[in-house]
């Protein structure tokens, strides 16, 4: 029998089975290597006192990190690049490299820093799913935590002017997301018909950009410009979630929780 794997994550809003970048990376991988995940997804019972998921708990093990998790469902046997060449497994090494440098900045930037939308959007959003008196503190410590990553990333010191960052990393953005655009092309998948683990990370990182509705949409206006890949996110969404792409209201997050196995509101601490 095999064991128990729980997925600890934010949840869905938006027509996304969840609106956080590193959760649908985790999901999307378990959806295309077939591992059994039971999500959990953090509500107002959660009893944390940090951000940091997703995380993967089975009865031996705790693991955190996307990079991490995908490695040790791997060594559960749920591989999905086990069609992949040596050529395209170091492919994906370096587009998810690539990813994590020039677009995970923007993407940051875009639900955490610029200040329209983290106050109109991001905040109020993420402050729903936690309790009093979480609700007020964690926002703004993952804003916090966000901006110093995009520094970090770029490699300036916390007093640098934040001006000259963002526009460096909305054009290094842009390039990625042209770069990824032409490297789909016309396929389904990035290599071939296939689903593998640079499809969950691409699908992560871009289907919340895609599909959140934000008052300051720079680079959302421009992937939406770039029609295969917001086909590559609505196909994932309607195959492997089954969520309908006829209606991406924000949706109640409990009706979010599509073709999953068995989904549980988040009620241990984590």
């Amino acid at each position: 029998m095999a064991a128990s794997l729980e997925l600890s994550c934010w949840g869905g809003g938006w027509g996304l089975p969840s609106v956080h970048s590193e959760s649908l990376v985790v999901m999307a991988y378990a959806k295309f290597s077939g591992a059994p995940l039971k999500v959990n997804v953090i509500d107002n019972t959660w009893r944390g006192s940090r951000g940091d998921v997703p995380i993967l708990t089975t009865e031996d093990n705790i693991v955190s990190q996307p990079a991490k998790i995908l490695n040790f469902l791997r060594k559960q046997k749920y591989n999905a690049d086990y069609e992949l060449s040596a050529k395209q497994g170091a492919d994906t090494l370096a587009y998810i490299a690539l990813l994590e440098e020039k677009l995970l900045p923007a993407v940051l930037h875009t639900f955490w820093v610029e200040s329209d939308n983290y106050f109109t959007v991001t905040k109020p959003w993420f402050a729903s799913q936690i309790p009093f008196p979480l609700s007020l503190i964690l926002p703004g410590r993952m804003s916090r935590g966000a901006l110093n990553r995009i520094l970090l990333t770029r490699g300036q010191p916390p007093l640098y002017h934040l001006r000259e960052v963002e526009a460096q990393i909305y054009r290094d953005a842009k390039e990625c997301l042209n770069l990824l655009s032409n490297r789909l092309g016309t396929s389904q998948f990035f290599f071939g018909n296939t689903p593998s683990t640079l499809d969950a990370y691409v699908f992560g990182f871009l289907a919340p950009l895609y599909k959140v509705r934000f008052p300051k949409i720079q680079l959302q206006e421009h992937l939406k410009q770039l029609s295969n890949l917001c086909r590559f996110c609505d196909d994932i969404l309607s195959s492997y979630f089954r969520i309908s792409l006829g209606a991406f209201s924000c949706v109640n997050r409990y009706q979010q929780q599509i073709d999953f196995g068995e989904v549980h509101s988040h009620d241990s601490t984590t």
